[in-house]
């Protein structure tokens, strides 16, 4: 136990000193960029109002401070501050407010949506029993006697209802899975369709019934039957439209994520853009890499050490300043064209190589671990009940032998800022508890997973923005393409039509396929 509150120590102050040394490059840099001129500079506001740059909002600087700096820097470097790393801005302080103002208005048009048919589905249920107690509540002894015809039609009513209301709590009461920014055009039809069909069959019994004071009770009880019968058909009607309708592929969309191009396919039906859209996120949640800002910075420093090396002289005089600059960068640029790529393959050769020198490392040092647990594991059960260990306690106990190779092989890899050591050490106890091996527990560590299996604090896309040409209310169409945003990338989804394929059948004799073998009995020598 004490070196595994050893090594959680060195892990916490690792994760102390590395967080100072971004902040103390991260102020280097400032200081360096506050003599530029006003031109190479761009405010907040302007961020905010067009739209937003192409490069990650989160992690540059930090993946740029640690691509300068070798693998060790986290243990050898120690910067203090005093600064605050926490600051708000006008333009921020509107943002939120424009925001708060934005998320009061959709949880107001949710909760009118829910009352509003909440109101409505109440109405439909108790409008059939109203109209069979309310002629025995006003002119109960005006009324021919209820005979077994009449008294079967009230089974009849109540068996109908019950299945209408497990039919109605299936199809309609369920969790919300997300906010669309329009109202679902089948939904507000359909609950437009039930208050007229309600409203016109109390309009005709006011009329009729209550006016002329009836006195025919199986006439009435019919009337709510067929009342309860109509319900159904419109709930079979509901069930077309909002489920069954969009179960068959019309529609292929490609889903690609605008940072490293990453893609995918999926097969729609009939769905508004609204609600394909929801279909493409939770597909990207289950099927799309985690989107990790760090794998991006490689390039942009590349190209950015590449411009830095270039020295731009005006020699026409300041009239033709930035014509002059962009076609001395162009050309120098085209000269020093042979010799990127080969920089490029170098670069990459020696981070593969590094990759695969930690990987294996790592691997060693969690079968270890792991054999270490066996050993454990069999000297637990020759000790008394009360002395053995708890999955918890054995993570700790075997987590100092591999914490610094799993360190390493997470920088080298740049997945450090979605693994804490709290949820390490939960998924060691997890694997120890199952019984699973050392290659399921590195499963998580060696290849990137689906956004759905980290936590959601370390998700980089929570709320989303549709854009589109077109009505998001409007169904999908051959060649419509919308977009998705959040905050740091957006996902381009361009929709096809399944083409329509035509199939013909071709007859075979079966005949056709015999032949007849004959042998000539005299062969040549």
């Amino acid at each position: 136990m004490s070196a595994a509150m050893d090594t959680e120590s060195t892990y916490s102050g690792y994760s102390h000193y590395s967080g100072h040394s971004k902040k103390a490059h991260r102020q280097g840099r400032d200081r360096h960029k506050s003599p530029r001129s006003k031109d190479g500079s761009r405010s907040e506001k302007s961020v905010t109002i067009q739209t937003p740059p192409a490069e990650p909002l989160l992690g540059n600087d930090a993946s740029r401070a640690e691509e300068a700096q070798d693998d060790n820097w986290g243990e050898t470097t120690t910067a203090i501050t005093g600064t605050s790393e926490h600051s708000i801005s006008q333009e921020d302080i509107a943002r939120i407010s424009k925001d708060l103002e934005d998320s009061v208005g959709l949880d107001c048009k949710r909760y009118l949506g829910l009352t509003v048919a909440a109101v409505l589905g109440l109405l439909v249920f108790l409008t059939p029993i109203a109209f069979i107690l309310l002629p025995q509540i006003l002119w109960r002894d005006d009324l021919e006697p209820c005979g077994t015809v009449c008294e079967g039609l009230f089974i009849s009513v109540a068996f109908k209802l019950l299945i209408l209301l497990i039919g109605t709590w299936a199809l309609f009461f369920r969790q919300p899975k997300a906010d669309l920014p329009r109202v679902f055009v089948f939904r507000a039809l359909l609950l437009v369709l039930i208050f007229l069909f309600v409203f016109s069959y109390w309009l005709f019994y006011g009329v009729r019934i209550l006016d002329s004071k009836d006195t025919n009770y199986q006439g009435i009880v019919q009337y709510a039957v067929s009342l309860v019968d109509a319900l159904l058909f419109i709930h079979y009607l509901a069930i077309v439209l909002l489920e069954l309708r969009q179960l068959q592929p019309m529609f292929t969309v490609k889903v690609v994520r605008s940072t490293d191009g990453e893609s995918r396919y999926y097969s729609l039906g009939h769905l508004s853009i609204q609600r394909a859209a929801l279909v493409v996120l939770e597909n990207y949640y289950r099927d799309f890499t985690v989107y990790n800002p760090a794998l991006l910075t490689a390039s942009k420093s590349r190209a950015a050490k590449h411009m830095a090396g270039l020295k731009v002289y005006n020699v026409d005089g300041p009239g033709n300043n930035a014509s002059g600059q962009s076609r001395a960068m162009i050309a120098a640029a085209a000269r020093r064209r042979d010799s990127s790529h080969n920089e490029l393959y170098y670069e990459e050769a020696d981070h593969e190589r590094r990759v695969k020198k930690r990987r294996a490392r790592l691997v060693v040092a969690v079968e270890e671990a792991f054999t270490h647990i066996k050993r454990l594991q069999a000297e637990e059960q020759q000790k008394a009940p009360g002395e053995m260990m708890d999955p918890r306690e054995a993570a700790q106990a075997i987590f100092p032998s591999m914490a610094r190779a799993l360190q390493k092989y997470l920088r080298t890899t740049r997945q450090q800022q979605y693994h804490s050591m709290e949820s390490i050490l939960q998924h060691l106890s997890f694997c120890i508890t199952n019984n699973m091996t050392p290659k399921a527990f590195l499963e998580r560590y060696l290849n990137p997973g689906p956004t759905l299996q980290y936590d959601r604090d370390r998700w980089f896309s929570k709320q989303w923005t549709l854009v589109s040409e077109e009505a998001v209310t409007s169904g999908l169409q051959d060649g419509v393409v919308f977009v998705l945003k959040c905050l740091d990338f957006s996902l381009v989804v361009n929709v096809k039509k399944i083409p329509f394929i035509k199939l013909s059948e071709e007859f075979i004799d079966p005949k056709s396929h015999k032949f007849v073998l004959r042998l000539q009995s005299e062969t040549s020598v």
